[in-house]
């Protein structure tokens, strides 16, 4: 979804005006670039709003927390960057939808990969830094991650959602999480698929590796649980 409409509606959740064509840059996975006779991709812009990003968080971590330490500032960083946290905030931006990818990517659930949109939120956020400035681009992203960072109790769930999922789990006294994961695709493409398990509750993680995958999954499952305690 990458004309007028489908821009300006992304665009509108993101509070921020991008170029168009960058736009439509930073929404470009390599596997459309591919399919289209080898056309420009974001990973450029990836590379750029992760510099972004990453500043962006170390700097409002270090203002607004100064009491704490190196080495736990630095777990709040790692925690509000992850691949697993950005793609939770794409999703609560809805970014699937306007994600231009080749027809196998699609195919094999792209739209919902947390590394797919993980790297369009940074490549987005690169494509702002260039269409509005340095001091738009630290805005969005501090309008995208201050839900994560304004709950502590998540970031222990975004370092290690598998641990955080045994542990809670175990506090609520309730059987310990079962793992069963599928492979589809070529040897060299292939998707995974974690169905994750605790008591009544299931949910589904997707990856480019069976531990992304089991990550994402075991999120799932923590977040409706720690919604229950």
């Amino acid at each position: 979804m990458t004309d007028a409409t489908g821009a300006s509606a992304l665009t509108d959740k993101l509070g921020v005006d991008i170029d168009p064509e960058l736009l439509s840059l930073a929404l470009t996975h390599r596997s459309f670039a591919y399919e289209n006779g080898g056309i420009a991709h974001n990973e450029r812009l990836e590379f750029l709003g992760d510099s972004i990003l990453g500043q962006a968080v170390t700097v409002h971590l270090f203002r607004r927390h100064p009491d704490l330490d190196e080495g736990s500032l630095a777990k709040r960083r790692a925690s509000v960057v992850s691949t697993i946290a950005l793609a939770e905030v794409a999703r609560g931006i809805d970014l699937g939808p306007y994600l231009r990818l080749g027809r196998g990517e699609d195919q094999t659930g792209g739209r919902d990969k947390d590394s797919i949109l993980a790297d369009t939120t940074e490549a987005l956020i690169g494509a702002t830094y260039l269409s509005a400035g340095p001091d738009a681009a630290t805005a969005l992203v501090l309008r995208l991650v201050e839900p994560l960072m304004a709950d502590p109790e998540r970031y222990g769930a975004a370092m290690d959602p598998k641990t955080s999922l045994q542990e809670l789990a175990a506090r609520m006294e309730l059987p310990p999480p079962a793992y069963t994961v599928a492979a589809a695709g070529p040897d060299h493409h292939r998707v995974f698929t974690a169905t994750v398990a605790v008591g009544d509750i299931a949910r589904e993680g997707v990856g480019s590796s069976k531990k992304q995958a089991e990550m994402a999954g075991a999120l799932a499952v923590w977040r409706e649980l720690s919604a229950r305690a």
